[in-house]
């Protein structure tokens, strides 16, 4: 990685120093389950290129990053059978960006669930969980929709 912080959590997963459950890898992104996740197969995708939000991003990697939503999606909710899902991004600690690492979220959603402005309170997953729903969703991508 041409640029990375050693005190970002994400820069670290990226450079593989901590646990972490891939689901797809290229050479400019990664996506990883979270491990404080909102509903089963909520997913982070982050440029591998370290940039604290998205205006620091060169636009047409931004599109890059974005592009990969639609496949991973499709993989994630028909792997765990969601109803549909979320995108979030959020820049600057006021809009509640916790890492400040740009990072795209995928969050499976439920007809059953009741949105009322909140989101559904966080988990922590354990990890070996998450590498065994991981390992299903790479699978799920890499015969359906590549």
């Amino acid at each position: 990685m041409d640029n990375w912080n050693k005190n970002c959590i994400f820069c670290r997963i990226i450079q593989k120093d901590i646990p972490n459950a891939i689901i797809y890898e290229n050479e400019k992104f990664l996506a990883f389950m979270d491990k404080y996740p909102i509903n089963l197969g909520h997913t982070l995708i982050v440029p591998k290129h370290h940039y604290s939000n998205l205006l620091e991003m060169p636009i047409a990697v931004v599109g890059e990053m974005y592009s990969l939503v639609p496949p991973l999606a499709k993989a994630i909710t028909g792997v765990i059978k969601s109803d549909g899902f979320n995108i979030n991004q959020n820049n600057g600690r006021s809009a509640n960006q916790i890492v400040p690492h740009v990072h795209v979220h995928i969050v499976p959603r439920y007809s059953a669930e009741k949105i009322k402005g909140q989101w559904p309170t966080r988990k922590i997953a354990k990890m070996q969980d998450l590498q065994g729903l991981a390992k299903k969703i790479t699978e799920n991508l890499s015969t359906r929709y590549e």
